[in-house]
C-alpha cells in the first residue's frame, strides 16, 4: 500500500515537457534553465575546488566560509542579520531547503496559506510534510486582496509560502504587501517561508525585500535563496536557508537525514560566486531585460495576452481563445506542431484559471529566443 501522500500530486509537469521536447526536438522554453554557460570563473572555481580535494562531507549544514559569505551577502543585500554558526544551513538547492522547512515546521492537519499562481512545489511540498494548503488568488495587476488573505488565516494557521520574484508571474511584492502580510503573520502566530531564488533578477528598477528585514518578522521567517538562478548552475544544487536559531535547529535535523549535506566542492565554488562585483548583477539584469523584451515581443506577434514581468525570467501568457484548447492539450499541440515548448498553466494553479495559460523561460540564449520566436510565427490559430 503507498502513502497517502502521494496521492495529492502527481510527477512534476515542467520536467515532463523537458522530456516532449527532447522527444520532439522543439524548443525548451517550460524549464527554467540556461543554454548558455555559467561564469567562467566559477567554474575554474570548482574545478579547483575538485582538485584541492575538498571531495569528502563537508559539515552538515555547510561550509564554513559558504556560511560566512551568505552571512554577508544577507547583511548588505538582503539587511538579515544570521549567524554563520547557528542561523543558516547549505542545503541541495532551495528545493530542499523549503522541504526541511516544510517538515521541520509542520504537524499533521496543520494549515499553509499559499499566494496562486505558485511554484509547482509547493503542493508536493504541503502534502508531504501533512499540511493542508490554503489557496489565495492574487487580484487584478497580480495585487494582494487584502480580503481574501485576511480570510484565509485561521487558529490552524502555521506557515505562509511567499515567493518573490515571482515563479510564474513574475511579480514582485512591494513593501505594502510585505507589510500586510507581516502583520497576519505576526497576529495568528504564523512562520514566513520565503522563497528568494530570484532575489537579483528585476527589471524596471524594482526593488527586491526580503520580509525577514522586517523587525515584527525577524524571528518568524525562515528566509530561502540559492545559486542556481543567478550563476546559472541549476545543476549544482546549492541552497540555504536563513533563521533564527531555534528554527535553524529543526531545519538542520531535516537536512541532516534528508540529504546529509550538499556537495562539497561546489560549496566552495559558491563563496567565489558570492564574491563577484556589483557590475556581475548589473549585467546579469541587463542581459536578461533584452531576452524579456525579446520573448515578449514573440508571444505578442503570435497572438498570445502576456504582461511584462517585474522580476525572474518567466512569462505567463494567456492562450488564445482561437486555440479551442485547454492548457494541456494546447502545451502539446505546441510541442509537436509548432516545435516549441511551454509549461501548462495548471500547473501554478487550484483554480481554473490555469487552463488558459502557458508559461514561458527566457533563461536561453538570444539565438534560442530568435528562432523560438520564428517558429512562434507559423502558429495556425
Amino acid at each position: 500500500m503507498l502513502s497517502h501522500r502521494v496521492d495529492h500530486f502527481v510527477e512534476s509537469v515542467i520536467r515532463d515537457m523537458t522530456r516532449l521536447s527532447l522527444k520532439h526536438g522543439a524548443i525548451n522554453l517550460a524549464q527554467g534553465f540556461p543554454d548558455f554557460p555559467a561564469p567562467l570563473e566559477l567554474k575554474r572555481a570548482a574545478a579547483s575546488a575538485i582538485m584541492e580535494d575538498y571531495n569528502q562531507y563537508s559539515i552538515t549544514w555547510g561550509a564554513k566560509d559558504l556560511r560566512e559569505e551568505i552571512s554577508r551577502k544577507a547583511r548588505e543585500y538582503n539587511h538579515i542579520e544570521a549567524d554563520p554558526e547557528n542561523e543558516i544551513t547549505v542545503t541541495c538547492g532551495s528545493t530542499e531547503a523549503m522541504m526541511a522547512s516544510m517538515l521541520a515546521l509542520i504537524n499533521e492537519g496543520d494549515e499553509v496559506v499559499i499566494f496562486e499562481p505558485f511554484y509547482e512545489n509547493y503542493g508536493p511540498d504541503s502534502a508531504v510534510s501533512g499540511a493542508v494548503p490554503r489557496f489565495v488568488p492574487l487580484g487584478e495587476d497580480n495585487r494582494i486582496d487584502e480580503d481574501a488573505l485576511t480570510c484565509a488565516f485561521n487558529k490552524k494557521t502555521r506557515v505562509l509560502i511567499l515567493n518573490t520574484p515571482n515563479n510564474p508571474s513574475g511579480k514582485v511584492f512591494t513593501k505594502d504587501e510585505l507589510k500586510l502580510i507581516a502583520d497576519l503573520c505576526a497576529y495568528h502566530d504564523v512562520i514566513a517561508v520565503t522563497d528568494e531564488i530570484y532575489e537579483y533578477i528585476l527589471y524596471d528598477d524594482k526593488k527586491h525585500i526580503s520580509i525577514g528585514s522586517l523587525d515584527e518578522m525577524k524571528d518568524r521567517t525562515i528566509t530561502i535563496s540559492g545559486f542556481s538562478k543567478t550563476y546559472s548552475v541549476t545543476g549544482w544544487r546549492i541552497g540555504y536557508a536563513l533563521a533564527e536559531k531555534t528554527l535553524t535547529s529543526a531545519i538542520r535535523k531535516v537536512h541532516d537525514f534528508l540529504t546529509v549535506g550538499a556537495p562539497a566542492p561546489l560549496q566552495h565554488a559558491c563563496v567565489t560566486a558570492l564574491r563577484f562585483p556589483d557590475s556581475y548583477y548589473e549585467e546579469l539584469v541587463r542581459m536578461y531585460d533584452g531576452k524579456r523584451k525579446l520573448l515578449y515581443g514573440a508571444l505578442i506577434n503570435a497572438g498570445f495576452k502576456c504582461c511584462m514581468p517585474e522580476g525572474a525570467y518567466y512569462i505567463l501568457a494567456d492562450i488564445p481563445e482561437s486555440a479551442g484548447m485547454d492548457d494541456m492539450a494546447f502545451a502539446k499541440y505546441m510541442v509537436s506542431e509548432v516545435g516549441v515548448a511551454a509549461v501548462p498553466g495548471s500547473s501554478f494553479y487550484k483554480s481554473e484559471a490555469g487552463k488558459h495559460k502557458l508559461r514561458f523561460t527566457f533563461s536561453k540564449r538570444d539565438e534560442t529566443l530568435m528562432e523560438a520566436a520564428r517558429r512562434l510565427e507559423g502558429l495556425n490559430i
